[in-house]
């Protein structure tokens, strides 16, 4: 039986959870006194294991799913979490970005999810890219058109500006090619070669916006060499809550590091957005090397995590792979 759709949510939630102390810290304060294991308490005063609103809108996304695709089911059920009434791990929600609020706000007063995403160049947090990973499963096997059809409508429940829907669709391509047994470095080239020019194809994407993901895509805008962004020095990886940064901390440490644990620990040691750049690179970590590689007593301190593993069984049902 193939387990990748355990290995994401276990792989995302795992290092959601590992940041969730850390969230805020400058670089510098954890240069000097690094996260190495997981705790609890911290910046939001939870208990070890406790999952923020990353792996909670991720497992939103997952159990919609579950029923098919129906964005405006997906939509409501974030509203549900919203109202602390599913996937909170201790019946509460402690922690919630600005732009996903106020999206799930309009939502909640009877907004078309199509029409709630904020849409200003402002509004590109990475609340759309930290709970996109389980819509893999369902776009993971369609052509590339309606796979970016579907991340867009996804995305744009909270975050519609095509910033966001851009960095959705990157990881996410990425992603596919992970599931899909490929080595990481060459998988990052693979997909290179197939976002880039379906980019500069669609009429919605300009060349400015492609440009903004230089790092990560193959020189956009001329024949200029660009180092990638794993060949980037740690100081100009930047980790704040802004989708771009998020988007290229995960990348860099998910292709620079070979464990779980070291994948991980780099993003959070990375400081700021701790809980969302592990989460990210956490999701890809676990797609890639499998549950088995998290560490058991990470595992052992999951919150709920025989509800994180029964989705995952039922998601599997749903959109079995081979």
């Amino acid at each position: 039986m193939n387990h990748k759709h355990r290995d994401a949510l276990l792989g995302l939630s795992v290092a959601d959870a590992l940041g969730v102390p850390y969230e805020f810290l400058e670089r510098e304060d954890l240069r000097a006194a690094p996260a190495v294991d997981m705790v609890g308490y911290g910046t939001h005063e939870q208990p070890a294991g406790t999952w923020s609103d990353d792996s909670s809108l991720a497992f939103c996304c997952a159990e919609s799913l579950v029923y098919g695709y129906k964005p405006e089911h997906m939509g409501r059920l974030m509203v549900r979490w919203y109202q602390a009434e599913v996937w909170t791990p201790h019946g509460k929600v402690f922690d919630i970005g600005i732009g996903t609020a106020k999206s799930l706000q309009r939502v909640q007063a009877g907004s078309p999810v199509s029409e709630s995403g904020l849409r200003g160049e402002k509004d590109n947090g990475n609340g759309s890219l930290m709970r996109i990973l389980p819509l893999l499963f369902f776009i993971h096997d369609k052509p590339i058109a309606e796979r970016w059809q579907v991340v867009a409508e996804v995305s744009s429940i909270t975050h519609a500006h095509i910033r966001s829907i851009i960095a959705c669709f990157i990881y996410l391509e990425y992603a596919r090619l992970i599931l899909h047994g490929q080595e990481k470095i060459a998988a990052f080239r693979q997909m290179q070669d197939c976002v880039t020019p379906f980019l500069k194809s669609r009429p919605e994407v300009s060349l400015d916006e492609l440009n903004t993901y230089h790092r990560l895509l193959q020189n956009p805008i001329g024949p200029f060499v660009i180092q990638a962004v794993h060949e980037c020095p740690e100081d100009e990886i930047q980790s704040s809550g802004y989708v771009v940064h998020t988007l290229e901390a995960a990348f860099w440490c998910f292709l620079r590091h070979e464990t779980y644990a070291a994948i991980c620990l780099a993003a959070v040691n990375l400081g700021k957005d701790t809980d969302t750049t592990a989460c990210v690179a956490g999701g890809l970590a676990g797609l890639y090397l499998g549950a088995d590689a998290i560490p058991e007593n990470w595992l052992g301190k999951l919150q709920k995590r025989d509800a994180i593993e029964a989705l995952a069984a039922a998601l599997a049902l749903k959109y079995p792979l081979p």
